[in-house]
Parts: C-alpha cells; structure tokens; sequence
C-alpha cells in the first residue's frame, strides 16, 4: 500500500476543513444553551447526518466489520437495521416528552419524573461507562491507523495514533460544542458513507479476480475452508456462493456474540438506550429548532441506518474471504504471551515449543499443527524478520519471562474458528481446562481466563484497504480521511455529551449551582480537555486480547451495567405515572448489582441476554413498589420552553415506510428464503 502526494492532499486537506468549519460555525457560544444544545436551533438534515456520524465510528468500521469476518457474518447488521425501527420509536415515543421537558441531559429528566438521587446516579454512571466508551472508540482508530501504516512500510504505535485522534477532536469540541459538532459531522457523515461505499465497490472487484478465497463452511463450528474459484461468475456470484452460511440474520440460540434468542429481546434493550436514551445521540435531537425538525431529522437517519451494513458488514466479510491469512497473522502478536503462559503453566504441553532466535528458514519451514515460540532479544530482531508463518509466534525475551500465568488460569477461546485451526490442541487446552477449573473449585478459588484467537478479525477493514484501492490516486487518502472523520465524530460527540453531563448534572448541581453560564461553558471545555487525555491513555491498554477479541464487543457489553436499569427506569415512569420517586433509584441500583452478579456468577449466558433479565428484573420490583407506595395522584409532564410541540405527519409516513423496508430486508436474509435461493 503507497500514500502519494494526492493521498496527503486530499488527507490533509480533510481534516483541515473539518476542523475550520467546525470552528467557525460557532463562534458566538456564550450560554450554556448555546454551548450544549447548539442554541437549541438545528434543522433536521444536520440533525440526521449529526446522528449517523456520531454512531458511525470505527467501532463500527473497525468492530462490525471484524464480527462480520467472522462466523457473524451479515447477522451482525441486525445493529443497525433494528436501530431504524428504534428511531422511529424515539421520534414519536420519547422525543415529544423531552423537548417538552426543556431538559439538557438524559439525567436531568429523571429529577424531572422521579427525584434528585435518581438524576445523580445516572449521572455518575455514565460517566465512568463514557471514560470507556472514549477509550474504545479512540483505540478501534488508532488500530486502523497501525494497520494501515504497517501496509505503508511504517510503525505508528497505538499510543500515536491515539493522541492524533484526540487532539483533532478536542479541538472543535472545546471551541464550539455541540454546533461544532454537527457541523463537523455534516462534513464527515456524508464521508464515512461515501469512503464505506467506495471501500465496498472496489472489494468486490478484487474478489472477482482472485482465483482462490477463504470461506466459513459450518456457521455452528465455523470451519474454514480454502475454495478454488472458477472464472465463469461474477464477483457478486462468487460472493453468495462463499458466504451463503453467513448471510443469516438468525445464529443459533448458543452463539456467543449473536443468538437469535437475543433478537426477541435483548438487542432491543441496547438499541432504545442508545437511539433514546444515550446523551451522545440524544444531544442532538435535544438541540432541535422544533418537535417537526426534529422527528424529520430521526427518520432521515433511520433510512441511512438500513444502508450502513451495505459498506460496513459485507465488506468485512469480503475482507475474510480474501485475506484470512493475514488475518492468521495478526494474530500471533496476541496469542504470543497467552501460549507463553499456557506453556509455563502446562511444560509437559507437545504442541508449544520454544525456540532462540530462530533462522528465517526455520520459520519459513515450520509446519502446521506445533506452536513455535520464538524467543528474540528485542522488538527490533522481531520487525526485522523477512518471513511469517502463523504457527510462529515471535515474543521478546523480556515479554517472555513475563508471561507468568495465575495460579488458577484457563485458556478458552471466543474465537470458534479456534478448535478448527488446531483441534488436537484445543482437546488438550479443553483436558488441562478442566483439570484446573477442579482444582481451583476444590480450593474456593476462581480462575482467570486467557483468550488465543485464530485471526485478528478487528483488522478486517485495515487488510481490506491496504490491498484493495487504487494507489497514489488520491482515493486511499480520501477513503483513511472518511475513517479518521468516523472516529473523530464519535469521539466528538462523546467528548460533547460527558463535558455537558458533567458541567450540569456535577457541576451546577452540587458544585457551583449559582455558577454564571460563562463559567459553566468554561468548565465544559475543561472538561473535554481532561476526557480527552483519558481517552488517549486508555486506548492502548484496551490491545490486550484478554479484555476481548473484538472491540464492537466490549462496547456492547460493558454498556449493559447501565443501558437495560436506564431502559426500565424510563419506560417504566412515562407509562406507569403513579410509580413513586424512589422507583428510579431502585431500578437503576438492581440492574447494576444484578448485571454484575450474572456475569460473575453465570457467565456463560449471553451478555444480550443477560440485559433482558435485568431488564425484566427491573420493571418487576418498580412493579412491586409502584403497588406498595403509588403516587397519591399521577405525576403531569408540564411543558418548560417555548419550543414547537406540532408532530411531524411527513415523518411519520416516512417511518412507516422506514419499518416496512426493515421487515423486508429481515426475510430476505432469513432462512426460509437463503434455503430457497440455494
């Protein structure tokens, strides 16, 4: 992959742009409404690019094309195509109770319904959930930014990568707020679809001209398999007959990421938080010039919702099919310390073996099947190697003599793709496994769980990119300038909603409520600064595959200690009005401690899953409460404002035909129909 000078122009100039318009369109912040809510003046068309590009990020490009990689597949896009029936919601469901509201963050509106302790807690919440959400959108760029770099011939670490992606974003965000923001992500939403699109058009070509492509030939065990392809069909044939088991929207009820049992339920929950709930989205639509504006906006990017896995997910998956090697690769710089560890902790272990040094012969000839640790003095003898070989797992002696395990570790893999890789290996893992996990359960003890995967799935786009697009034509640069505007938005809008949260739901509430609306601006900004140094100091911890394989993952999950509490508490105090204040408390405090319990205690149910019981759990004690304490009379939503209430009925028949094209694009990928066309 080469960058020419067109690359950095059209790069270069970008970022530039985005920045000064971001700048310049908000210039006159004086009040904590100008500043937050970007004078509570948008129209619809910003206020629906605002809210795809603050989604779209490389947590998606990154995440949701690495999950399509893998046994996934377009299953994945079940995100995205439910969130466009989410919005629909949002947009005659809660929106209208907001903007009456008058409020500015998520928080303040439940000392709205319920009380003060209710506000705070929520408040709290996600602002730790925010510190990592800052690090995990910050990080899935800069990952993209090393993967592409490398394809360069250069070494940008993690922690470079990071710093650049925040300091854009810092910039525009501390001078403008939100108005920066949406200006900012006018320019960049248009440009991730765009960028996305061109990446799509130019995979399918590559993938017409190969002669042989990786495919996943059992979705339940996720066998890999090379196929020989003929010339006499086109790139899109060749895509449905490789991919024809990953283009089911429903995996069964045990997959770890995705079971179809956490479509009846769970993946609503994150997806009313996010579209309705979450202040990073919700900002936006806080900020409408009206209730019509507003609604518009939503159900603008509702139908933009139903196009993104269309340059996102089926592109990931083109990625696997044509670079599942290096994805192999990729892979050996996670699992080098995790065998290290299994090897210390099982020396009588035949399938890890050490070696000093080792020749580039010795690499080269290594054979399938053994693992090879190769012991070098330093990083520098490991960038030098010429050869790669996925059986070869380079390690320097210093992360070496690290890699000591727990007293009570188990090796087990999310990655399914893992047992076909090596199956004699895992029976042996699975033997020594069990082994310990009785040992640890004999002497009370819990065990720590290691995580080798088979490919580095989260590298999908990056291989993809650097081998796909035309070069020094200026299109790579325009296509890495689309992916840095997908992170900088997000991490903007992030930035954005934490620096309000705090500056209102902290700040003036229990630190200075008498505080001049210059000096709640000024902490804002203050704010973002500190955010952003969090972010750029998380983002390279979060490489460690211990945490996760899959970045998109951890955002998901880690989100579930708040996201289903936050679900019930709201819905539960718009449609039962007689719940008494203390049931916001008790829902948000019982999902936390009952999310937390579960993954402890039974781990193995899944994380969507896991958010419907809490969920449940939730509404059933506010239930209990509400029946024990109600309210003497049911509470009344008074309007504060002066903004415009009248529905939207253009929107309205737009969302109708919004949900009908979701239900569609579910039966064209479902069983029933992928058996018929095979």
């Amino acid at each position: 992959m080469e960058f020419g000078i067109l690359d950095v122009l059209v790069f270069v100039g970008f970022v530039v742009s985005v920045v000064t318009v971001g700048m310049l369109k908000s210039r006159k912040e004086q009040t904590s409404e100008d500043y937050f809510l970007a004078s509570r003046g948008l129209s619809w068309w910003l206020i629906g690019f605002s809210l795809i590009a603050a989604n779209i990020s490389t947590e998606q490009f990154v995440g949701m094309s690495g999950n399509a990689a893998s046994h996934v597949g377009i299953a994945i896009a079940s995100y995205e195509w439910m969130a466009a029936i989410t919005l629909v919601v949002v947009a005659f469901g809660l929106l209208p109770y907001f903007l009456r509201a008058g409020i500015y963050t998520m928080p303040e509106f439940l000392e709205y319904r319920y009380n003060a302790a209710a506000r705070t807690i929520m408040a709290i919440a996600t602002i730790l959930i925010y510190m990592l959400l800052v690090g995990s959108v910050t990080y899935s760029g800069a990952l993209t930014i090393r993967t592409l770099a490398a394809k360069m011939g250069y070494n940008v670490p993690l922690a470079t990568g990071s710093l650049v992606i925040g300091l854009i974003a810092m910039l525009y965000v501390a001078a403008g707020g939100l108005k920066a923001c949406v200006w900012a992500d006018l320019i960049q939403g248009s440009a991730l679809i765009l960028g996305g699109a061109t990446a799509m058009i130019f995979a399918f070509r590559k993938l017409g001209l190969v002669t042989e492509a990786a495919h996943v030939v059992d979705v339940k065990t996720s066998a890999i398999a090379i196929k020989e392809l003929t010339s006499d069909i086109g790139p899109i044939a060749r895509f449905f007959d490789l991919n024809r088991v990953r283009l089911n929207m429903f995996l069964p009820k045990d997959d770890p990421i995705l079971p179809w049992t956490a479509l009846m339920m769970g993946l609503w929950i994150p997806n009313f938080y996010y579209w309705g709930l979450n202040q990073y989205i919700t900002q936006r639509t806080l900020g409408s010039a009206s209730l019509v504006q507003g609604q518009k906006g939503i159900v603008f990017a509702a139908f933009l919702k139903l196009l993104i896995p269309f340059v996102i997910v089926i592109p990931g998956i083109i990625a696997f099919n044509l670079f599942s090697k290096d994805m192999q690769l990729e892979a050996c710089k996670d699992n080098a310390p995790i065998l290290a560890r299994y090897l210390k902790a099982n020396p009588q272990t035949q399938f890890v073996q050490v070696v000093e040094a080792p020749s580039q012969d010795q690499i080269r000839q290594w054979q399938p099947g053994r693992y090879m640790l190769a012991i070098f003095p330093s990083s520098d003898e490991i960038k030098a190697l010429k050869v790669s070989n996925p059986y070869v797992l380079p390690i320097t002696r210093a992360d070496f003599d690290r890699a000591n395990p727990g007293q009570y570790a188990v090796f087990r893999s999310e990655d399914k793709a893992w047992r076909h890789v090596n199956p004699d290996f895992a029976k042996e893992i699975d033997a020594y496994n069990s082994s310990t996990e009785q040992q640890a359960k004999a002497a009370g003890r819990s065990v720590s769980v290691e995580k080798p995967i088979a490919y580095k799935y989260d590298t999908a786009l990056g291989q993809l990119l650097g081998n796909v697009l035309p070069q020094k034509v200026g299109l790579v640069g325009f296509v890495l300038a689309a992916l840095l505007g997908a992170v900088v938005s997000s991490l903007a809008a992030m930035l954005n909603a934490a620096s309000t949260i705090f500056s209102m739901d902290v700040f003036k509430k229990y630190i200075a409520p008498n505080a001049s609306q210059r000096t709640v601006v000024t902490v804002g900004r203050v704010a973002v600064v500190v955010f952003t140094a969090i972010a750029v100091l998380v983002a390279p911890q979060l490489t460690n595959p211990k945490i996760s394989n899959s970045i998109f993952t951890i955002i998901q999950e880690s989100q579930g200690f708040i996201s289903p509490g936050i679900l019930a508490v709201f819905v539960f105090g718009l449609i039962v009005r007689r719940a008494p204040a203390a049931a916001g408390v008790l829902g948000l405090v019982t999902n936390m401690v009952a999310y937390g319990l579960i993954m402890r205690l039974v781990p193995q149910i899944q994380f969507l899953n896991r958010m419907a019981i809490c969920f449940t759990l939730c509404i059933v004690l506010m239930a209990v409460l509400t029946l024990l304490k109600p309210l003497p009379a049911p509470i009344r939503f008074e309007q504060k404002g002066n903004i415009q209430l009248q529905q939207s009925r253009a929107a309205a028949i737009a969302g109708i035909g919004v949900i009908i094209l979701t239900i569609l694009l579910y039966l064209v990928f479902s069983p029933a129909v992928l058996a018929r066309a095979s």
